[in-house]
């Protein structure tokens, strides 16, 4: 038997197993159950999942021709690592335990050890932190927690520095915007409900400066208030729920904005990064939000996935597929990150 055969055969019997083996039990805290998944989003997960395997490149990375360069880039190599982890299967001994392990070494190797800065923006380094976040004390890997620890530190001592609190695409970066500042911020999250120290005054700083871009809409802006979209928008949304400051009236607003006719994926460039991050804003808003956009969103996405499991966007099928995945991944409620 060829080797292409192999692999075929591989791919096959794991989109089986997959498929029939129930997703693992969020945790008690979730509202409503966690135990029935719709078919609909589990073979599209799945597929999504085999596509990613079946493009992930011998160093780690994925990238599906030379149109998806981003899957390069440890920042992506991240979002699609989570998104292997959040169907909830064995990190370990499952079927997607060596991708994930694979994806994991390309974003250590990747890491200044000296620094702990990881690729060349604060846009990789924050969604690499994600990943290390999320994957430390589940995978069995000594070295995620201090590469985890040194990432975490990096955004950290970045932040202190930043005249605006908050971050941009360089560590040294003294200006900021809510796009950079969301990845990274998302980053602390996650490091914090790993166990990392973080701060309370840091995530109170970086509020602070998203609230100096909120719009009178209850939108968000990129550097400043003015120019409110869906994207940004979601990203801020978001950062008040993490932070549980959802009775804050500047929360209140960026919900009221999200759920109004303005505060859709309508910006096309950016619209697989709107989902990754108005899921979960809907996810924390209420289960009546989440589960009406929910719906939607599953109907748009099982229109919009290619017969070989992947999605388009400008920037790459890895980043599309990947932040695809993460919008339903809400449903398996496995991961930290998604913690209402």
């Amino acid at each position: 038997m060829s080797l292409s055969n192999l692999k075929n055969g591989w791919l096959c019997a794991v989109m089986v197993f997959c498929i029939m083996v129930p997703a693992v039990r969020g945790q008690d805290i979730f509202d409503g159950p966690t135990e029935f998944i719709p078919l609909d989003v589990d073979r599209m997960y799945v597929k999504g999942m085999i596509w990613l395997v079946k493009n992930q490149k011998a160093d780690g990375s994925f990238g599906a021709g030379t149109a998806d360069h981003y899957g390069t880039q440890p920042g992506v190599v991240g979002l699609a690592v989570v998104a292997l982890l959040a169907h909830g299967d064995d990190p370990n001994f499952g079927p997607f335990a060596l991708p994930i392990k694979k994806g994991l070494d390309f974003i250590l190797s990747q890491q200044n050890q000296s620094t702990g800065y990881i690729g060349s923006s604060m846009y990789n380094h924050g969604f690499a932190t994600l990943a290390l976040a999320e994957a430390y004390g589940m995978v069995k890997d000594k070295r995620l927690g201090p590469a985890l620890q040194k990432a975490t530190m990096l955004i950290l001592n970045s932040q202190e520095r930043n005249t605006s609190g908050a971050w941009r695409y360089s560590p040294e970066s003294s200006d900021a915007d809510t796009t950079v500042s969301g990845a990274n911020l998302v980053a602390l999250f996650a490091a914090r409900n790993s166990g990392i120290p973080v701060p309370e005054p840091s995530i109170e700083k970086a509020l602070r400066f998203f609230s100096t871009c909120q719009s009178g809409d209850g939108g968000f802006g990129y550097t400043s208030a003015g120019g409110s979209n869906g994207p940004r928008s979601a990203i801020g949304c978001l950062m008040f729920a993490l932070a549980k400051k959802k009775d804050s009236p500047r929360y209140k607003s960026a919900l009221e904005y999200m759920t109004g006719k303005q505060g859709g994926g309508d910006d096309s460039h950016y619209f697989h990064y709107y989902l990754y991050y108005a899921a979960q804003a809907f996810f924390h808003a209420s289960p009546k939000l989440w589960n009406e956009w929910n719906a939607i969103n599953i109907t748009n996405l099982k229109e919009g996935q290619k017969p070989d499991g992947s999605w388009e966007s400008n920037f790459g099928a890895t980043f599309a597929t990947a932040a695809s995945m993460l919008s339903l991944a809400l449903n398996y409620r496995y991961l930290p990150i998604y913690e209402r």
